[in-house]
């Protein structure tokens, strides 16, 4: 850091796992978003997932402008500006469920993730460069817990409110007269309005407090120099271990993100009842939240950020081993067991990536953000790679059910590569290009 290291960082890690709890609400709520979209406006299973893909396109579309912007108004502005943005995307919500029109729905959960880019795009570096870069992996851990308790609150909290009795409104949609289904739709539609004035409120509110706010300007530390005192680094092209970070992390999301959203259908699959496969994805993020506990216990005093990426690779391919050679719940605990393997990848690559970039800090941000894109990616090449497994299975006579359950868990041999790369990143990657 070029500011002084002694100003006590307390309060201002206490206000950025503010940030982090707020943008892991928003963004664990498209759980409940899902279904209730898919109901109001009668969606197939596809149309409904858009809800996902509207978040994830816009920290592709925004990342990099995100940085731009950060680059001109600083960090706190950034992080401002993304909290108002939010609040401007929550708004949206009102005229879309008045007219119940999905592609307004869409457009304001766009304009949400487009205010969440610009928050993470200003909110990662700044906490990774906050203080010294060798701890940066136990204040990102903390930030990890806000975010999922967050996530875990926000998918009860919404889906409390925009699920309950949706089975029987589902049940009375097929029975009623095409008045009184409008009638139901439209009073299911009203139900999202209150909740989303509120968080527009609160949004908006914050993002008003937190210029005020007591954040000391952070600047990363400067590029390293050549022996006469000149620096050779003109272009972000020139540091490689920043773009094998960018795919480290695109292969971690995806991972994580199968590591959650599979759990509860592979429970299915495998033949337990929904009933109790909906508490599948808890497991995952229970196991998550107790290892970025545990690394904020040993991060940096007892292991380096480097070697807590190493074990987490280690651990995801003895995991996805396990979760292939075995079977029925002991498969889907070690799926949720990824949760371990996954929680502190996040944590380890951000400071190992940005290490030594100093300028170009902002701009390299961007482009991890970006790397985000990889939830949207991979897990749909895992659902291809079951297909077709189950495919195969059945035309070799195996039957429907037996086939799904086979498919199911051999579709996890796609988390090896991700796990290979990280590892490779973990021993020698983030070290290239870097003058020892």
């Amino acid at each position: 850091m070029s500011t002084s290291t002694q100003k006590n960082t307390l309060i201002p890690i206490i206000i950025i796992a503010g940030l982090f709890f707020i943008f892991g609400f928003v963004t664990w709520i498209n759980g409940a978003l899902i279904p209730f979209m898919k109901t109001i406006n009668e969606l197939t299973d596809a149309q409904s997932y858009l809800v996902a893909s509207a978040s994830y396109i816009s920290f592709v579309v925004m990342a990099i402008p995100a940085s731009s912007i950060i680059n001109k108004i600083g960090y706190r502005k950034g992080m401002s500006l993304g909290l108002i943005v939010m609040a401007v995307g929550a708004l949206v919500f009102i005229p879309a469920a008045e007219a119940r029109t999905y592609w307004i729905f869409l457009i304001g959960i766009f304009i949400q993730g487009m205010g969440m880019t610009l928050l993470q795009t200003a909110s990662n570096p700044y906490i990774t460069i906050l203080g010294p870069i060798d701890s940066a992996a136990k204040r990102i851990a903390i930030m990890g817990i806000a975010n999922k308790v967050a996530g875990a609150l926000g998918s009860l909290i919404f889906g409390a409110i925009l699920l309950s009795g949706i089975d029987e409104i589902k049940e009375k949609l097929s029975t009623v007269s095409l008045e009184e289904k409008e009638t139901l739709l439209n009073t299911m539609a009203d139900s999202v309005v209150t909740p989303y004035i509120v968080m527009a409120a609160v949004l908006f509110v914050l993002g008003l407090l937190i210029r005020k706010a007591p954040l000391p300007h952070v600047e990363a530390d400067p590029i390293e120099e050549d022996k006469d005192g000149e620096t050779s680094k003109t272009s972000i092209f020139q540091f490689p271990h920043l773009w094998l970070g960018v795919l480290t992390l695109f292969v971690y999301v995806g991972a994580e993100v199968i590591a959650g959203d599979t759990i509860i259908a592979y429970g299915i699959s495998l033949g337990m009842p929904g009933a109790e496969a909906k508490f599948f994805t808890t497991f995952t993020l229970m196991a998550m939240v107790a290892t970025y506990a545990l690394g904020v216990f040993l991060i940096p005093k007892y292991i380096s950020q480097a070697f807590a990426l190493k074990a987490s690779a280690v651990i995801g391919i003895i995991f996805t081993f396990c979760i292939v050679f075995t079977s029925g719940f002991t498969s889907v605990l070690f799926v949720a067991g990824l949760g371990v393997a996954n929680a502190l990848v996040w944590p380890a690559v951000w400071p190992l990536t940005l290490k030594g970039l100093g300028k170009f800090t902002k701009t390299a941000s961007a482009l991890l953000i970006m790397a985000i894109s990889g939830g949207a990616i991979i897990p749909p090449l895992y659902g291809k790679l079951v297909d077709g497994f189950k495919i195969d299975l059945i035309s070799q006579g195996m039957s429907e059910a037996v086939a799904t359950a086979e498919a199911a868990t051999s579709g996890y041999w796609i988390l090896l590569p991700c796990y290979a790369i990280i590892l490779y990143y973990a021993i020698s990657g983030h070290k290239l290009g870097l003058k020892k």
